[in-house]
């Protein structure tokens, strides 16, 4: 264990109802049919919209380049599997609001067939830039959620010198077990990840932390590490949310990153445990991401499962093949139930974030009759951000959004503890995350009246240069031909 490694006081959380049991202790499914019809969408990660290269009606092959990344913060996507490209248009997205988001269609034909990858003989002889550059290429994005490119993530760990990489194998949502299953079965191929990872940002060494709640995990993950001393692979104690980076960074090194800065800052960057197992593939390889582990659970759902899909693979085939009964969903979820989006319907494609696919029943949702507040502060003692999350929703209910901003909202990050906490149902947690989607709607709003402003005030300073300087101009023309007459009336006089 490292010398540093220190048990810091773990500040909020709750020990949430896990229920994994049931897809934790299955394999992952690898015969997943093949879908007829891909919707890949140009925004799967954080930053720019990836820009498309190909046309409709060309053939194109598994693992092919769809469209490339614009600018620093971007990701590439790529081909699930081979076939033509149907269409490029808006399509409904994986979201609450399910507003149509640009996207590739894609007729599989049903071949499966792979680009043919360049392979690495060595990948420990190339340069770390090597592995940033062929990481970005890959299309790889955080799996835990974030989805923030992971090359550049690997460019600033080793820009800011880092020391230490932590691996992020919490998975402290409920019913998620993805994450659990991949480390039980692939856990040589994500330490491999982690040491490629370590190479790239020329940083000496890394933990993974895994929950202790999953021993056959943790078991499998000591036992790829053992032969690798700058690898360590320790248990944290099961609490919801432990897998925030913040507090998964305090407990695991005693550092805390101060609000509005990154965690490379203090020395440290975290990645999750597919994002490792990603990189070894992309590495290895040469094989960009196009497909996910992701869990399929819930009351309504028929076989439980952890399944590996092609990206783009509609929600609505996912539950088809998991048995999903359609008349006891009483709710469908992409993520998590504590940090999930609610969707509308089944009819929305999978992307790189989607780590979990749940389909509730009436009974597995919390009642949602909100009463009175009874002053408890049950929400400020599990906050693990150390807000007053009451006080901000109290000023959000009167549109006091600058109040509630000065008291934190910009830190919350909706784990969504103080409504699970909550005895009087209120959904604080909504109203946090409609504050911040209004705070932000205002302030593009602001930027873009400052904006017209700017350019008005640079438009009329522009016609007043113009019009100073047409007027200089006549004064000139005024002066010119009065010297003019001047000098003829002199001429005639001298005459």
């Amino acid at each position: 264990m490292l010398s540093f490694f220190t048990k810091a006081r773990i500040r909020g959380g709750v020990h949430a109802e896990e229920h994994k049991a049931i897809t934790a202790t299955q394999a992952i499914v690898t015969g997943f049919p093949l879908p007829k019809t891909l919707y890949i969408p140009l925004q799967q990660h954080v930053g720019k919209p990836a820009e498309p290269l190909i046309r409709v009606g060309e053939q194109v092959l598994k693992g092919q380049l769809l469209a490339y990344s614009q600018g620093l913060i971007s990701a590439p996507v790529h081909a699930p599997s081979s076939g033509v490209i149907l269409d490029v248009n808006d399509y409904p997205a994986p979201h609450p609001s399910a507003l149509p988001i640009r996207m590739i269609v894609l007729e599989t034909d049903g071949k499966d067939q792979w680009l043919e990858l360049p392979a690495v003989a060595d990948p420990f002889q190339l340069a770390p830039e090597d592995i940033s550059l062929r990481v970005g290429a890959a299309g790889i994005v955080g799996l835990g959620g974030a989805t923030f490119p992971t090359a550049v993530k690997l460019n600033m760990g080793r820009e800011n010198h880092i020391d230490t990489l932590i691996i992020n194998g919490a998975e402290c949502e409920p019913y998620l077990s993805c994450d659990d299953r991949l480390m039980q079965e692939r856990s040589d191929q994500i330490i491999d990840g982690v040491r490629l990872m370590l190479h790239g940002m020329e940083t000496g060494q890394a933990i993974v932390a895994i929950e202790d709640n999953k021993p056959q995990a943790f078991n499998a993950m000591l036992a790829s590490a053992q032969a690798y001393p700058k690898i360590t692979v320790i248990q944290i104690p099961t609490r919801y949310p432990m897998g925030w980076d913040r507090q998964l960074i305090g407990y695991v090194t005693g550092r805390e990153v101060p609000v509005g800065s990154r965690s490379s800052e203090v020395g440290v960057t975290i990645h999750n445990v597919g994002t490792a197992y990603a990189t070894h593939k992309a590495i290895r390889y040469g094989q960009p991401l196009v497909s996910r582990v992701l869990t399929v659970s819930g009351g309504a759902v028929g076989r439980p499962m952890n399944v590996e899909v092609p990206l783009g693979t509609l929600i609505s085939e996912v539950f088809d093949f998991c048995g999903v009964d359609a008349r006891q969903t009483a709710r469908i979820i992409m993520g998590g139930p504590m940090m999930g989006d609610a969707l509308p319907h089944t009819g929305l494609p999978t992307v790189k974030a989607t780590s979990g696919l749940l389909a509730l029943t009436a009974s597995e949702l919390k009642d949602t009759d909100e009463q009175p507040c009874i002053r408890c502060a049950s929400c400020v003692s599990v906050c693990p951000a150390g807000l007053r999350p009451l006080d901000m929703a109290n000023n959000i209910r009167v549109n006091q959004l600058d109040a509630a901003v000065d008291i934190g909202l910009k830190d919350c990050i909706s784990c969504g503890c103080c409504s699970y906490i909550c005895p009087s149902n209120i959904p604080l947690v909504q109203y946090f995350k409609y504050a911040s989607g209004e705070v932000a709607a205002r302030q593009q709003a602001q930027h873009k009246s400052e904006q017209t402003k700017r350019l008005m005030e640079a438009r009329n300073t522009r016609l007043e240069r113009i019009a100073e300087k047409q007027r200089e101009e006549e004064q000139a023309r005024i002066a010119a031909k009065l010297e003019r007459e001047r000098l003829k009336a002199e001429q005639e006089a001298s005459v």
